[in-house]
């Protein structure tokens, strides 16, 4: 238990509120890592509070962070290179040809979303960089396209073989080794046991499919979306997008843009971080699963980035688009327009230091587990876990806080690895759902970054869809905690009740709005241009 009691959730609940009620991310995420200082430096000086936050912006984990900071950096490099070679404009011209309605330009996000499923992070930047224009010329807004970026990359990533593999196997023998449990069955045997269990995240993919195929929306990506429809306008009119590409750099100055100047830079960036990844675990004795579960992903996005990058100059010069002084000063102007994301990144990151040092995860924590039963534990363990995320901003964080928690727990009550498996992948629901809904979330920064839409937007539109999927799968959770009817006959249940609410929130919703609850699917007249 935290010695700092309840004020220990007060820094990230206060960060997180008046980033919604203020839309203002930056100061809120300050005034939430201030919030923290005072409260264990006691308040007692200026300086020892100015050192501890300073200390909280360090980080523990600096490399990570100063990696995910390299690629989102040279990331932004590569969309700048890209959008001056023109390649942004080809993508949208051949688009335009095939994927000619809103409905297509959703399911297209959401099947590429569903490919890249190797690394959350890539998949928002290349998923958001290649559908953003074809979206805007749709009239989709970018509220829409950053829900469905978010609500696949993290749900994808946790469910198959990803970057988040080798860390989740490490969370399922922490929670074992607290539990004493030596006789018990692989690792990798629970992971694959507990992926029906996280219903979260498989619901979450489902409900991007239901909103985008029906055309249907409700609460505040309604408005968005007629606001997108009848207008033109694909953010709000005093919106702060993480990104503009084209207020930052203006229009590109090419007369003959080619696909390749997209789609060369995009393939480097996927095969050269797959195979970074798969080199960084390999050794000599090593398996494809040993190399997989061994690989270093941060490095490996790094490797990929700097060479889509590269690629980049290179196009540039064999097509005399760009000189060599040309595509440096590009470089410099993509770093710039990444500057946001870095700011809230490094402040995001700072709360989670502060909450760590506050220990709010173990507040959170002990204070739940007077609650257990063997029936409501999954319900009980998911929403501990989406406090946690929520408050903390980070999965794996919230992963690493409560599986060595929830693992001993479920061992206790039931002794069954079934069980266990539940709050496997519980926890691993928990922590994306509290992730789509906080606005510290560097999943949810990074998805609004390569969208160019106002986090807060994001944030405040995606919540009333997370919160619909996380209300079904607990309903699920509780069912199979009373009756343990195997999930996979829930999650057709879970599925088929999403359907429904969603036609019925938006009937109720757009009637109280006045305005028609299935939107258009063709281009409004502001956007076909």
């Amino acid at each position: 238990m935290s010695e700092f009691g309840a004020l220990s959730v007060v820094p990230p609940v206060l960060a997180i509120a008046l980033a919604i009620v203020t839309r203002k991310a930056v100061l809120s995420l300050f005034l939430g890592v201030w919030s923290g200082a005072v409260i264990f430096t006691g308040g007692v000086g200026l300086e020892q509070t100015f050192t501890w936050i300073a200390e909280a912006i360090s980080q523990e984990d600096s490399i990570f962070h100063a990696q995910i900071i390299i690629f989102t950096l040279l990331l932004g490099s590569g969309v700048a290179m890209m959008w001056r070679l023109g390649g942004s404009y080809a993508v949208r011209d051949w688009a335009i040809e095939r994927v000619d309605t809103k409905r297509k330009a959703g399911f297209v996000a959401w099947l590429l979303g569903l490919l890249l499923f190797f690394d959350d992070y890539a998949n928002t930047a290349v998923v958001g960089s290649t559908m953003k224009d074809v979206s805007d010329h749709l009239g989709v807004s970018r509220e829409k396209l950053s829900y469905i970026v978010d609500s696949t990359a993290a749900p994808v990533a946790t469910l198959a073989i990803s970057s988040w593999v080798a860390f989740q196997l490490s969370m399922i023998d922490a929670g074992y080794e607290a539990a004493g449990v030596t006789d018990r069955p692989g690792s990798f045997e629970i992971f694959l046991q507990a992926i029906p269990f996280n219903v979260y995240s498989i619901l979450a993919i489902a409900m991007v499919a239901i909103v985008v195929l029906s055309r249907r929306d409700y609460g505040e990506m309604l408005a968005a979306e007629h606001r997108a429809s009848t207008t033109g306008n694909v953010t709000r009119e005093d919106a702060t997008p993480m990104q503009d590409v084209e207020d930052e750099l203006g229009e590109p100055d090419v007369s003959n843009p080619r696909l390749t100047s997209f789609f060369g830079p995009i393939a480097v960036l996927v095969v050269v971080t797959i195979g970074s990844a798969l080199w960084t675990g390999y050794s000599p004795s090593a398996t494809l699963y040993d190399m997989v579960t061994g690989a270093d992903y941060a490095l490996a996005l790094i490797f990929g980035s700097f060479a889509m990058v590269a690629s980049t100059y290179a196009l540039g010069l064999a097509f005399g688009t760009l000189t060599l002084g040309e595509s440096v000063d590009t470089t410099i102007d993509g770093f710039g327009i990444m500057l946001t994301a870095v700011t809230i990144l490094v402040l995001a990151w700072s709360i989670g230091n502060v909450v760590s040092a506050l220990e709010t995860g173990d507040y959170v924590a002990a204070v739940v587990e007077q609650f257990l039963s063997p029936e409501l534990l999954p319900v009980v363990v998911l929403f501990t876990a989406a406090f946690v995320a929520f408050s903390t901003g980070s999965s794996w964080g919230t992963m690493s806080i409560v599986t060595p928690i929830a693992v001993p727990v479920a061992w206790e009550l039931t002794g069954t690895h079934t069980m266990v498996a539940a709050v496997v992948g519980v926890v691993f629901s928990g922590a994306i759902f509290g992730d789509h809904s906080s606005p510290i979330s560097d999943t949810t920064v990074l998805s609004a970054t390569f969208t160019g839409a106002d986090l807060i937007d994001h944030v405040r539109t995606q919540l009333y869809y997370a919160v619909t999927v996380v209300v079904v799968a607990a309903v699920l959770l509780v069912v199979w905690g009373y009756t343990r009817v195997t999930p996979l006959a829930l999650l057709p249940v879970g599925v088929l009740a999403l359907v429904g609410l969603v036609y019925a929130f938006s009937e109720f919703d757009a009637s109280r709005r006045g305005i028609s609850a299935k939107q258009s699917d063709e281009p409004p007249a502001a956007a076909d241009d």
